[in-house]
């Protein structure tokens, strides 16, 4: 599915939130996504307590999208009681956050939903890019898949497909300078 929807940024994430993988698109709107570990990895820590995102939000979109979150992983909670990953991100999110606290003990009802909705990234080379962002439910797998997309003949996807360029050219760039690195290394290796 991600090879179909190449042109566009694609993250698939869990049941909790956790990124499982990101397409070189996304990562060039979002920001690199491949030396993210652990709880780094976790969206609800990244809203929470991490850096957040490139998303532009209102102090009200943000503590709905908190809310949200918390809510989605209340929901995953309750179905799946025994899995001990799961226990250990609440441990580790209710240590770290009083406001994961306050939402956890709050239990709203009110699940997170990214369907239709628009979101502004502010990308760091060229500026901010409106956007239709869409999260679809896997049935039966507990994926979330999240799409973006632009419309299509207008600024904002002039600026999607430049920051797409842009991204993967600096990726492009880094594992060259990183093969580099590594043969330098290789060959050092071989004269010692």
């Amino acid at each position: 599915m991600l090879d179909r929807l190449a042109n566009n940024p694609v993250a698939v994430y869990d049941a909790t939130w956790t990124l499982l993988i990101a397409n070189a698109p996304y990562d060039a709107l979002m920001g690199p996504t491949t030396n993210w570990r652990g709880i780094e990895r976790n969206g609800v820590w990244r809203n929470l307590i991490g850096p957040g995102t490139r998303a532009v939000q209102t102090s009200e979109e943000r503590a709905a999208l908190q809310a949200g979150l918390v809510a989605d992983l209340r929901v995953t909670a309750s179905r799946y009681p025994a899995d001990q990953r799961l226990k250990q991100l609440i441990r580790e999110l209710s240590a770290q956050s009083p406001r994961f606290v306050e939402l956890w003990d709050a239990g709203s009802p009110e699940l997170h939903h990214d369907v239709g909705r628009r979101k502004v990234i502010d990308h760091p080379d060229v500026g901010r890019i409106a956007l239709d962002c869409d999260t679809l439910v896997v049935a039966g797998d507990n994926l979330r898949i999240m799409i973006f997309t632009a419309e299509p003949d207008t600024e904002d996807a002039e600026r999607l497909g430049l920051a797409i360029v842009l991204g993967t050219q600096t990726f492009a760039e880094q594992v060259i300078y990183s093969r580099n690195a590594v043969d330098v290394i290789f060959i050092l290796g071989a004269l010692s």
